[in-house]
């Protein structure tokens, strides 16, 4: 019988990121994930591929930014680039010792870093878009996430668990399942010209026009439960406001409100973390355009955590991320930036396609 962790494992190897003989497969973890670093590392093995382990030290990227001079922030390393290049399937593995180990970094240091590791997203995408390199990303149960969360460690793992219907059978066959759900929901989206979401302080216009909504049931997020795509970049008009506090790299935003003209970010506010947020934003001329806007599915998961990974498909809730798109989606934007922020939909708010009601109060009419 199969440990949790195996099964985990098979369903990250064999479903999500479908590893195949002689594949060059990078699996990069926090030292505390490794349970489900060794159970994904045999995995990989017995099914002739050919695996790299990659361990992130606890404390190692507080050093870095404290440390690193511009110049340093701004160095990408020959061997990272060459992996982007050449790699058949990223695994990697979140178990943080400190949800908050970079919440007194300065934001410029942060902006400067991912603004330097810009070209390896856009490789990843682009490679990603063609279909030759398939990656995801994951949790291992950690005291930090489940504190965060405000759970024992014993009720975050099964949480975790239930939210990766890991506690099925045959998880693999329940994603299908979803999959097959979601899918309708893609056709029915795809052909759409304009979106118009209504709600609190809400009043925003999308063209969607040409792109393509992607089902997203376990390939590149696990657990998963959501359908998204990219908006044409200089279509959004009008404001929205984001009741879900906004975590981004060990910072947090809450009450964000964004004001649009002609997709660009033209005002924007937070009752907590305005600077933070507004530096985010100001990293490169991408980053005040929208990249993503998605509906979130996952019904096993209703409360914010502080983990992006999970909370961005609480059943019920909308998100739109700033900075770069989707290729896969037709997206255009380019940014070093991708941050996801969270609406809750299940207030009286409203998504109309076409002018057409699809989704009130959470839940899709289509």
């Amino acid at each position: 019988m199969k440990t949790l962790w195996q099964k985990y494992a098979q369903v990250l190897v064999d479903y999500s990121t479908e590893v195949k003989e002689n594949d060059l497969v990078i699996i990069s973890a926090e030292a505390q994930a490794q349970p489900l670093v060794l159970a994904v590392y045999e995995e990989v093995l017995k099914r002739g591929a050919n695996p790299i382990v990659r361990i992130r030290l606890d404390g190692q990227p507080e050093t870095y930014f404290k440390f690193a001079s511009d110049k340093q922030l701004e160095f990408i390393d020959p061997f990272t680039k060459n992996e982007y290049e050449t790699v058949d399937k990223f695994i990697s593995i979140g178990a943080p010792y400190n949800v908050k180990n970079m919440a007194k970094v300065p934001p410029a240091k942060l902006a400067k870093a991912s603004a330097a590791r810009r070209p390896l997203s856009e490789t990843m995408l682009r490679r990603a878009a063609e279909k030759s390199l398939s990656w995801v990303i994951c949790d291992f149960p950690s005291n930090a996430l489940a504190q965060e969360a405000k759970m024992s460690i014993y009720d975050y793992e099964e949480f975790l668990i239930n939210a990766c219907y890991l506690h099925f059978d045959d998880p693999v066959a329940k994603w299908k399942e979803i999959g097959a759900t979601q899918e309708r929901l893609v056709n029915g989206l795809n052909g759409t010209k304009t979106l118009k979401i209504i709600g609190e302080k809400t009043d925003l216009t999308l063209s969607v026009d040409g792109r393509k909504w992607i089902n997203c049931c376990g390939s590149n997020n696990f657990p998963d439960g959501e359908v998204f795509t990219s908006p044409v970049e200089d279509s959004a008009e009008g404001e929205i406001f984001f009741d879900f506090p906004a975590l981004y790299r060990g910072n947090e935003a809450h009450n964000i409100h964004i004001k649009f003209e002609k997709g660009k970010v033209v005002h924007a506010t937070a009752e907590k973390g305005e600077d933070f947020f507004l530096n985010m934003i100001n990293q490169d001329e991408g980053a005040r355009f929208l990249g993503e806007m998605a509906f979130g599915t996952n019904d096993m998961i209703q409360d914010v955590t502080g983990n992006i990974l999970f909370d961005e498909k609480i059943g019920g809730s909308i998100h739109l991320a700033l900075g770069s798109s989707y290729p896969e989606t037709g997206g255009k934007n380019v940014s070093g930036l991708h941050w996801d922020i969270i609406k809750n939909m299940k207030n009286g708010s409203e998504v109309y396609a076409d002018d057409k009601l699809v989704y009130k109060d959470g839940k899709f009419m289509i």
